[in-house]
């Protein structure tokens, strides 16, 4: 393998949300393209009982967007996490932006995965989102590579039944993600900041600095 090209790749995905070029249409067939190799993602027991509805329409993606803009409005806010990395302003300028346009991405994706699971204990939920969002993270990586970016946002879930409603998506399926997709406008990502591997890592046992 090519480990420059492929630690590029691992490290300069980012989430992209203000140079997504809401103007130039995405390709179907590039979409479908990163589903597929996405499906060589791992799935619990090679169940594979995944779903990717991709949304184009302009109407279904405004209804889709309009669950996202109030999850967002929700959560904005709320109270905050701690920011480890003194980006939050940034952070929240973009997330605003996508937010406000998230109707204009050519191509919104949402992962889906059938069951739920809300109600059961951490195993279950483990195995099963396991089951899906390595696919989900695979498509982000195929989509990177063929010049197209992509955020990952999980607040339309505040809304997902009316998203399920609106897309038809069954009661025992699972919404998982959202992810507006379209190309991204120039291509110099760098890795983010991020804590130091020793901070976060323990061996043998949990351990703090």
């Amino acid at each position: 393998m090519d480990l420059a090209s492929n630690d590029h790749l691992l490290t300069t995905t980012r989430s992209v949300r203000k140079r997504l070029d809401f103007d130039r249409p995405v390709e179907r067939s590039i979409i479908e393209e990163c589903i597929r190799i996405s499906l060589q993602a791992p799935t619990g027991s090679n169940m594979q009982a995944w779903r990717f509805v991709v949304v184009d329409d302009p109407a279904l993606k405004e209804k889709v967007a309009d669950c996202y803009r109030r999850g967002f409005a929700s959560y904005r806010s709320g109270s905050k996490p701690d920011d480890p990395t003194g980006r939050r302003d940034q952070v929240a300028s973009s997330a605003d932006y996508l937010a406000e346009n998230m109707h204009r991405a050519p191509v919104l994706l949402i992962p889906c995965y059938q069951g739920r699971v809300e109600k059961e204990g951490v195993l279950a939920q483990a195995s099963f989102y396991g089951s899906i969002l390595p696919a989900a993270w695979s498509f982000m990586l195929a989509a990177r590579a063929r010049g197209l970016g992509s955020a990952w946002t999980t607040l339309h879930l505040v809304h997902e039944a009316e998203a399920a409603a609106a897309l038809g998506i069954p009661d025992d399926w699972t919404q998982t993600c959202l992810l507006p997709v379209a190309y991204f406008q120039g291509d110099d990502f760098k890795p983010a900041a991020r804590l130091p591997v020793e901070q976060v890592t323990s061996w043998n046992g949990w351990t703090t600095a």
